[in-house]
């Protein structure tokens, strides 16, 4: 079985590695919640994943956005505002004293439940709020070599049905999807959805290049993710041709090159997809993006830092 991209070599110092959870730093082994909580019990909660740079967690504002607006969307209060939540974060890569090579998990669920039932009203308290950062950084080889990916037969949904703009705890339908990838060798799945044209992958969002322009889909069946539009920013800023569109497989079989992009890793190529080879790792398109993001990370980071 392949490895996820967003497992990285194991660090040593994360065992020592202070957790945040409701108010309190505590030790790895002791971050625990209640077998009561909404987010066990149900996966009834909203999360994000951070990356941090010189001390600061990049896009900070647009993460607090999606957390913020999935938490209303499911009626659920957070109980800290944005500046608690920012706070917070700051004090737990502080107490672990944390600068580079850091990923975080925010994590938010609507609290204990009086018995397991999925009714919000039995919910008693306030919301449970964990935050976990780690030393973690993407395998060197995955900016240049590329990953594999599978089209797998597990669907996006229709947002009627659980919509995939919410960030939430409840991804079993991406982990299906990682486990069929898994099982036939891939680092990730390539999803599709209702109509069969592709979507996204499992954890990260996919593009592909074709005679110098840059496609990715709709949008219509995946998350809002922060570094896709920041992909389609800078596709603007340097004039680069980017278009969300359907498109099919047959489009992504013949593409000069493919790539997909998330907070942990940035922009990683894709060199094979259904055991069809795309290209010989990176790619030119994929190299220049490569570098207009970081770019736009390192001024992001220096305009936090400003600010503070």
């Amino acid at each position: 079985m392949a490895t996820s991209i967003h497992e990285p070599d194991d660090d040593a110092r994360n065992a020592d590695v202070l957790i945040y959870v409701n108010g309190r730093m505590v030790p790895r082994a002791e971050a625990v919640v209640s077998v009561f909580d909404s987010g066990f019990v149900l996966g009834d909660g909203v999360w994000e994943g951070l990356r941090v740079r010189d001390g600061h967690p990049a896009f900070l504002d647009a993460h607090l956005d999606r957390l913020c607006e999935g938490a209303k969307a499911i009626a659920m209060d957070i109980g800290l505002d944005r500046r608690a939540l920012t706070e917070a974060i700051y004090a737990t890569l502080a107490a672990n004293a944390m600068t580079d090579g850091v990923h975080v998990r925010l994590m938010v669920t609507r609290g204990v439940k009086r018995t397991p039932y999925q009714d919000p009203r039995a919910t008693i308290g306030k919301a449970t709020i964990v935050i976990i950062a780690e030393h973690k950084t993407p395998r060197e080889a995955l900016a240049t070599d590329g990953i594999a990916l599978f089209t797998v037969h597990v669907r996006r949904g229709a947002p009627d049905v659980q919509d995939p703009k919410l960030n939430s705890h409840s991804k079993l339908n991406c982990i299906t999807a990682c486990i069929q990838a898994a099982e036939a060798g891939a680092d990730e799945a390539l999803m599709l959805d209702p109509h069969g044209f592709v979507a996204t992958c499992n954890s990260t969002h996919f593009f592909i290049v074709r005679k110098g322009e840059v496609w990715t889909s709709t949008g219509d069946y995946c998350l809002g993710g922060i570094t896709r539009a920041n992909v389609l920013a800078i596709c603007r800023d340097a004039d680069i041709v980017a278009r969300e569109r359907n498109f099919s497989l047959t489009d992504v079989y013949g593409a000069d090159e493919a790539f997909v992009t998330g907070t942990f890793a940035g922009i990683v190529p894709v060199a094979t997809i259904d055991g069809r080879r795309i290209s010989a790792g990176r790619g030119s398109m994929v190299e220049r993006l490569q570098r207009l993001y970081d770019d736009l990370v390192d001024r992001d980071v220096a305009a936090r830092a400003e600010r503070l």
